[in-house]
C-alpha cells in the first residue's frame, strides 16, 4: 500500500515527506494505522549518525494508532484495537525470558539495524522501488501507517487519549519505569533528576506517584524548571546560576539523595549525578550519549559509602505489555499528566518538531495524523 512518511535520506540531512509503498503484514505483524507518533532524542541522533542507522531511512518509535490487520499468526490485538506501540525484542533470548526484554541480547539488531530482526528485509521501498530501511524500533512511526511486530504492540484502553500515549512506547516509560521499576522508592525518600525534558519529567511524576518527598529538578531552562515544579517537584536547580550543583543538592537533603537520574549524556554532568548521592544512594544513567563516551568518577566514593551506579533503558525490568497499561491508568486518573508535555504538530511539520526539540521549545513534541 502507499503511505506518506518522513524520510532521512543523509546524515544530518532534513526529513522529506514522501510517498513510499508499504508491504502487507508478514504473519506476526500488525498493520497499524498511525493517530500520533512522539518525536525523541534518539531519532534525532540516529539521524545525525550517532548511532549508525543505515539511511535512507523512516525513524519513529513511539507511535500509536488503530489496527488495521494482522497476519494470520497473531492473537494478541484485532483490528479496531488501539494499540502502542513499544521497542522490539527477540523473545528467546535469557533477558526476554526472563520478562526483562529491554535488555535483550539483540536489541540493536532488533531496533537500529533498519530491517526485519528475521531476515535483515524492509518493507518499505520509494517510488522507483529502491529499499528504504525501516522496522526502527520495530515501527517506524513517522508515517501515516506502520507494520509493528505483534511482540511490540500493546493494547490500550479505547476510552484514553490515544493521539497523546505514543511516548508512552518509549520516552515516557523509560523515565516512570526507571523509578517505578529499576528503584523502586520507598514513600519518603529523595530523588535528584538532572535534566526535565520529557523522560526526565516522566521520572519525576513517577516519583510523585510513589510518594517521594524530595523531588529535585535539575536543568538549565527555567521554564523546564517551571513545569517541573507544576508536576510535584519540590525544589529547582538552574545549573547555568547555580555555583556547585551538588553543594546544593547536599545541601537540600543533608547529605545527599536516595536516588538521582542523569539524561543528559553529559560525563560532566553524570559525575554531578553521582557525588550528589548520600549513602547506598543509587544513580541511573538514561543519557543516550555517542558511541565510545566514557565518563569518570572517584572510586572510593562509590565504594567506600556503597553506592550504586545502574544503566536503565525502556520499561526496565518490566515488559511493556505490563507496564504501559498502568501508565495509562495512572493518566486517566489524573496521576500522570502526560498532556502537560505535549506539543502536537503535522507530519509535514516534522523539521520544525525536530528544531523545537533541540532548542528546547518543546518538552515532548507530538505529530498528529
Amino acid at each position: 500500500m502507499k503511505i506518506t512518511a518522513a524520510v532521512c535520506r543523509g546524515q544530518g540531512e532534513e526529513f522529506q515527506i514522501e510517498e513510499v509503498n508499504l508491504a502487507d503484514p508478514r504473519d506476526d505483524e500488525v498493520l497499524v494505522r498511525n493517530v500520533g507518533a512522539g518525536v525523541c532524542h534518539t531519532d534525532l541522533i540516529c539521524r545525525d549518525q550517532w548511532y549508525p542507522v543505515p539511511l535512507p531511512a523512516v525513524f519513529g518509535h513511539e507511535g500509536s494508532g488503530v489496527v488495521e490487520a494482522v497476519g494470520k499468526n497473531v492473537t494478541k490485538v484485532a483490528p479496531g484495537d488501539h494499540v502502542v506501540m513499544s521497542f522490539m525484542s527477540c523473545g528467546v533470548c535469557k533477558s526476554c525470558k526472563l520478562g526483562h526484554p529491554a535488555y535483550c541480547a539483540q536489541l540493536y539488531a532488533a531496533n537500529f539495524a533498519g530491517g526485519r530482526l528475521s531476515d535483515e528485509s524492509s518493507a518499505l521501498t520509494d517510488g522507483s522501488g529502491a529499499r528504504i530501511n525501516g522496522h526502527f524500533f520495530g515501527q517506524s512511526s513517522w508515517a501515516t501507517h506502520s507494520l509493528a511486530y505483534e511482540r511490540s504492540v500493546v493494547k490500550v484502553d479505547q476510552a484514553a487519549p490515544l493521539e497523546l500515549l505514543g511516548p508512552m512506547g518509549c520516552g515516557v516509560q523509560t523515565g516512570a519505569s526507571c523509578v517505578l521499576s529499576t528503584f523502586n522508592p520507598e514513600a519518603g525518600t529523595s530523588i535528584a533528576i538532572f535534566g526535565a525534558g520529557s523522560v526526565g519529567l516522566s521520572a519525576l511524576m513517577a516519583a510523585n506517584a510513589v510518594g517521594c518527598t524530595t523531588i529535585i529538578a535539575v536543568d538549565l531552562k527555567p521554564q523546564r524548571l517551571e513545569i517541573a515544579k507544576s508536576l510535584g517537584a519540590t525544589h529547582g536547580i538552574n545549573a547555568a546560576e547555580t555555583e556547585n550543583v551538588v553543594e546544593a543538592i547536599k545541601d537540600i537533603t543533608g547529605g545527599g539523595v536516595d536516588y538521582a537520574i542523569e539524561l543528559t549524556a553529559s560525563p560532566k554532568v553524570f559525575r554531578n549525578a553521582v557525588d550528589s548521592l548520600g549513602p547506598l544512594g543509587t544513580v541511573a544513567i538514561i543519557g543516550a550519549a555517542a558511541l565510545g563516551t566514557e565518563y569518570s568518577f572517584d572510586m572510593n566514593d562509590v565504594m567506600l559509602p556503597g553506592k550504586k551506579i545502574v544503566g536503565h533503558i525502556e520499561s526496565g525490568n518490566l515488559a511493556p505489555d505490563i507496564f504501559i497499561p498502568r501508565l495509562v491508568q495512572l493518566q486517566q486518573q489524573g496521576k500522570f499528566p502526560l498532556e502537560k508535555l505535549v506539543t502536537t504538530y503535522k507530519l509535514d511539520e516534522v523539521n520544525k518538531a525536530a528544531h523545537d526539540t533541540e532548542a528546547g521549545v518543546s518538552v515532548k513534541p507530538v505529530l498528529v495524523f
